[in-house]
């Protein structure tokens, strides 16, 4: 791999062992949060009960972990860079008593399976933290059997997305925060309608199906939502790191009077968007 997209690699593997505690804290709220985008790959999915399945970039353990609930008499193996993040898998695991779960530790870029050993393939919110998308969905092709089926979810775009630019964006506003190289990994990299189904007819894959999934995500209050955020959302945690106790407080205040907008009888409740594409071999 080349120097640049082995950085990328450690940098996010840096990255998601760091924010690993706060995503064990928050495992509940943030995977009911992602629920509907990992029921809409299983949907495509299509798991059957003797189905061996890769789940990559699986964080804390979903989808792998329902779906290896579906598929009980197969597989489900868990990949991710952090290991720190697939020990919280492997606790969910146990937990829950899923016994035909396993993880392993590794970059979807240079996947250690062989080719076509894998009926199925699902991949929740990794491409735009992928170090080469391309090389990535490669992988995925060649360790998909003939006949497999493929189903991952990206961000789209800033305006779908309420619940990430309501804060980011009052940060930006009055914090000068340099523009990110192009390309690099980031939340809304993916986001241009046809962006992964553009890289899946290069690798290969075809019946490319792209579908929009939207709803709310819903906080208790201004202060479950900032806490979280200051927990498990990278970006903002980076950017906050670099601002002093008087700009962290009139960030605060800002976002606060902005969130009102979004106050209902039920919380703040504040839009997402993302797509959910799926192919075959």
């Amino acid at each position: 791999m080349e120097p640049q997209l082995t950085q990328i690699r450690e940098q996010q593997k840096e990255t998601w062992n760091k924010f690993s505690p706060g995503w064990k804290k928050w495992d509940d709220f943030t995977m009911n949060f992602l629920k509907p985008m990992g029921d809409a790959i299983i949907a495509e999915l299509n798991i059957k009960e003797d189905d061996v399945v890769l789940d990559v970039a699986c964080g804390t353990g979903e989808p792998g972990l329902t779906i290896a609930t579906m598929a009980k008499n197969g597989k489900v193996t868990g990949t991710d860079v952090a290991d720190q993040m697939l020990a919280i898998a492997k606790e969910n695991a146990e937990h829950k008593q899923i016994k035909n779960y396993e993880t392993k530790t590794c970059d979807v870029c240079e996947l250690p399976f062989d080719e076509s050993t894998f009926d199925k393939i699902s991949c929740r919110m990794g491409f735009m933290f992928f170090p080469d998308m391309q090389m990535a969905s490669d992988e995925m092709y060649r360790v998909l059997k003939t006949g497999g089926k493929m189903a991952t979810s990206v961000w789209a775009g800033p305006e779908n997305n309420v619940w990430i630019t309501t804060i980011m964006g009052i940060i930006n506003k009055n914090m000068q925060l340099p523009p990110p190289p192009p390309g690099a990994p980031g939340m809304f990299r993916c986001a241009a309608p046809g962006f992964i189904k553009s890289l899946m007819e290069k690798s290969g894959f075809k019946n490319i199906d792209e579908k929009l999934i939207s709803g709310k995500v819903i906080y208790d209050d201004f202060n479950h939502m900032w806490d979280m955020m200051n927990e498990v959302a990278a970006p903002v945690v980076g950017a906050l790191s670099k601002a002093d106790d008087a700009m962290k407080q009139k960030i605060k205040s800002e976002v606060q009077q902005l969130a009102g907008k979004y106050k209902t009888d039920k919380g703040l409740e504040l839009d997402y968007g993302s797509w959910v594409v799926s192919g075959s071999k």
